[in-house]
């Protein structure tokens, strides 16, 4: 049996259910319903609250700042994730759990009743790192919770959590914003916490709750790791700051996040993760690879439909939604037990359909092109995320102790939303560069044919990024520990 297929040591089973049917069997039913809501409502909040945001931004008088409201959210949870990765390993994953909820829920709150736009983008860090605590601490509960057999279906089931809210959350929070008003979307998703809550957590506590060890002395907080924490996010930041701020003074802040960002990175990731050394460096490093290079991109798709084939922003956003389908369909393909074996080869694939799809994009830049076409593509695409996304946390979890749950789970979230930043950060300096900020100066929604043409602009983001997908099939040849 080689490394991939072994099981987490047995340390774990003593805070194991007895083995009852699958994720929905009488061992698991109210654990299961319970997460899955949890990832239900933070998909739902990642669909619905970014169509609101413009509206919000302009309302505010703060199209200045708008970037600072997205950013603001990864750049907190960078620093939420380290925290959690800690705190989960030495007390369980209640605690950062229900913390996580209740500051996503405060941040919301705090958007939604902003007054100023900084109030706003203040509400939004208080969102990016109660998500960051959210996402790491659900994996430490599959990992100490489920059988190794039940943890490729619970990832698909996660998976399959955003497809409702990726079809119906642009529509419904459009709805929203036009007859309510945009503050009724920040204000509304809090009170989906309850569900979660009163679902999940006693679940928790009965399954996951307290230390693996809990004869062992407890074990201090990491002074260095938060500290490389909070390097990690400060350094983003700036260095976001820096690439969308094309000029010469820029430079200093790019200069010092860099200089915060590269030694953080390197203290919090699994020695060798950026020379793709064999096992557990390599699965961290591959989803860093394949979220980056195919958030960068899918970024730029709506913004391309719109401008250059002249669709509605509604059209545009809907031209993704068969990804939602395709993504939790690859996600169910790797959580079959007959494809366990082949694991390796799904991902390779994955990342070259990712990779295709992502090139394949800016043919849409051609008139003769039918627009049809993108949205196939990129169903293809998710098609082979869904495989990369759930195999690399199945992986992640099969290669690390029990008591490394928390730290290895963070640092996959970690380089996942890293490789956001850094990704975006590039592309968008790049569209930039090549005139991507005049894109749609003249454009008016509803208007017949799209603004000045800059199909430079958007191929130079979609390219590269296809090119880094394809780096990412050979990282996943990459997979297997050196000793299997």
């Amino acid at each position: 049996m080689s490394a991939l297929e072994r099981s987490v040591p047995d340390t774990a089973a003593p805070i194991l259910p007895p083995p009852q049917g699958g994720i929905l069997g009488p061992a698991y039913r109210t654990l299961s319903i319970g997460i899955i809501s949890v990832v239900f409502l933070i998909a739902f909040e990642a669909t619905a609250v970014g169509t609101a945001m413009p509206v919000a931004a302009r309302e505010l008088d703060g199209i200045g700042l708008y970037a600072f409201a997205f950013s603001a959210y990864f750049t907190t949870s960078l620093f939420g994730m380290v925290l959690a990765g800690q705190w989960a390993d030495r007390q369980g994953p209640l605690r950062p759990l229900t913390v996580g909820i209740a500051a996503f829920a405060s941040g919301l709150v705090i958007s939604g009743t902003a007054g100023v736009m900084w109030v706003f983008v203040l509400g939004r860090a208080v969102q990016g790192f109660g998500g960051g605590l959210v996402i790491v601490a659900l994996y430490v509960v599959v990992s100490r919770a489920y059988e190794e057999r039940l943890r490729p279906a619970i990832m698909a089931a996660f998976a399959a959590s955003w497809v409702v809210p990726s079809i119906v959350g642009p529509l419904a929070s459009g709805t929203v914003t036009e007859h309510l008003g945009w503050r009724w979307v920040f204000l509304g998703i809090p009170a989906l916490v309850v569900v979660p809550l009163v679902v999940a957590l006693p679940a928790i506590r009965r399954t996951a709750s307290g230390p693996v060890d809990p004869d062992a002395p407890p074990v201090a907080f990491d002074r260095r790791r938060i500290r490389l924490a909070f390097g990690i996010s400060v350094g983003a930041g700036l260095l976001q700051y820096a690439a969308q701020d094309l000029r010469w003074l820029s430079l200093a802040p790019g200069i010092v996040g860099a200089a915060l960002l590269v030694p953080a990175v390197l203290g919090l990731l699994p020695r060798g993760t950026y020379r793709a050394r064999r096992g557990l460096p390599s699965v961290v490093l591959l989803r860093g690879v394949a979220a980056g290079s195919f958030i960068a991109a899918e970024s730029f798709v709506p913004l391309m439909l719109v401008t250059q084939r002249g669709l509605s922003p509604t059209m545009a956003g809907f031209s993704l939604a068969l990804g939602g389908v395709t993504w939790a369909a690859g996600s169910w393909v790797q959580s079959r037990n007959r494809t366990a074996p082949y694991r390796e080869r799904l991902m390779i694939g994955g990342m070259v359909l990712v990779a295709l799809a992502i090139a394949a994009a800016p043919a849409v830049l051609i008139e003769s092109v039918p627009v049809w076409t993108l949205a196939l593509a990129w169903a293809v695409g998710c098609l082979g995320m869904g495989l990369v996304i759930g195999s690399t946390s199945v992986l992640l979890l099969q290669l690390s102790a029990p008591e490394e749950a928390g730290a290895n789970s963070a640092a996959l979230q970690i380089s996942d939303a890293l490789a956001n930043v850094v990704l975006l950060a590039g592309g968008g300096a790049a569209f930039a560069a090549l005139g991507g900020g005049a894109v749609g100066a003249a454009h008016t929604v509803g208007a017949a044919g799209a603004s000045a043409s800059h199909p430079a602009a958007f191929a130079v983001v979609f390219l590269p990024m296809a090119a880094v997908a394809l780096v990412g099939a050979w990282v996943a040849t990459r997979l297997e520990p050196a000793d299997a």
